[in-house]
């Protein structure tokens, strides 16, 4: 009969990969508070303008220390660590396509234009959600349109990372999502 290991013995944590810190607390913190922010945000609308306000000024609080942290926080937090040239993330997408792809411990250049790309949708819904609350801006049309559109393109955007995340979840069997929870990842 085949010896069988217990889980937390020497054996069974030998065969475990290795793991590494990736994303600090401040990121995951970060991550999830935007998406809690973002739905309650989408959800009370015109419906509960108070709250909704409220969760607006939040969530540019949250884009603006995620701007300084992408600056001067910790290795994969930084912009300068997972922000490829244009054709860097057209090839990374074609082997994607291919299930082909290298794997990074940090974000890979499809997931670091989308953080790019978030945060730049993001943060022009906040500016017209703030410009829709001042005397200059207040009901002018084009403002209120400007900012819907916004976040039904940042839906878009929502939808396309958590289909990126599932496949290169399934291509590089590894759970992002947990990750994004623990912080930690299998080392290369």
């Amino acid at each position: 009969m085949a010896e069988q290991t217990m889980p937390g013995t020497q054996a069974d944590r030998a065969s475990r990969p290795a793991m590494v810190k990736v994303w600090d607390p401040f990121v995951r913190v970060f991550h999830w508070s935007l998406v809690a922010f973002f739905a309650f945000s989408f959800l009370t609308g015109d419906e509960w303008e108070t709250a909704h306000i409220l969760s607006g000024y939040a969530i540019g609080g949250l884009v603006a220390a995620r701007v300084l942290w992408g600056l001067f926080g910790s290795q994969h937090a930084r912009f300068a660590n997972f922000i490829y040239s244009p054709l860097t993330v057209t090839r990374f997408l074609v082997d994607t396509a291919f299930l082909r792809a290298k794997r990074y411990v940090g974000h890979n250049p499809a997931g670091g234009a989308m953080v790019l790309a978030l945060l730049l949708a993001i943060s022009g819904i906040v500016t017209t959600g703030y410009m829709m609350t001042t005397d200059a801006y207040w009901g002018i049309e084009w403002v209120e349109e400007a900012h819907e559109a916004m976040v039904y393109a940042t839906l878009g955007l929502i939808v396309l990372h958590i289909a990126g995340v599932i496949l290169a979840s399934l291509e590089h069997r590894e759970n992002l999502v947990r990750a994004m929870i623990t912080g930690r990842k299998r080392a290369e």
